[in-house]
């Protein structure tokens, strides 16, 4: 493997070692919200999301290894810096939803949306991370079957995962 081809395979580890955190965040955070009546919403659509999101990770790293490819300077650097952006912006959501943000749908009565943050200029800008990311970690090593494939596969996914927050919120906060 070439010294760059190692680099991007560190890249994506420590990506993977970030959804590990999400998902210690996660948890502390369901468990708090069940213990406030949280209502959880979607489940059917959460094993699917994470499969593929950790075909994306298995994906960069073997579709940059069997390809091939060579790093590529202006478009790698160029991925890289929006992937870094991509984990700004999820941490920035991450923060100003505090205990609740989730990776699972799951909404307490009587806490309300917010508006803050990311949230004052988007309504759902944690998936404005998750496309960046999808479409930009691939290509920091030249992965575009890996981008395409997680973008297409993760359009319906997307649907179905705002179309749920949106009744979540409707049903729980109007109660």
């Amino acid at each position: 493997m070439t010294q760059s081809l190692w680099w991007y395979v560190a890249l994506v580890v420590l990506v993977g070692f970030e959804r590990v955190a999400e998902l210690a965040v996660s948890l502390r955070n369901a468990k708090w919200s069940f213990a406030r009546g949280g209502v959880e919403f979607g489940k059917g659509h959460y094993p699917v999301m994470v499969v593929l999101h950790t075909g994306l990770l298995a994906g960069c790293v073997v579709e940059a290894i069997v390809s091939g490819r060579s790093f590529d300077p202006a478009l790698g650097w160029t991925m890289l810096a929006v992937v870094v952006a991509m984990q700004a912006l999820r941490w920035w959501c991450i923060s100003v939803l505090g205990h609740q943000w989730n990776t699972r749908v799951i909404v307490v009565p009587g806490l309300g949306r917010v508006t803050g943050g990311p949230y004052r200029f988007l309504r759902h800008p944690n998936y404005v991370a998750v496309v960046g990311e999808g479409i930009a970690l691939p290509l920091v090593h030249s992965a575009w079957i890996t981008a395409l494939v997680f973008t297409i596969l993760n359009i319906p996914l997307l649907t179905v995962r705002i179309r749920t927050e949106e009744t979540a919120l409707r049903t729980v906060l109007t109660r």
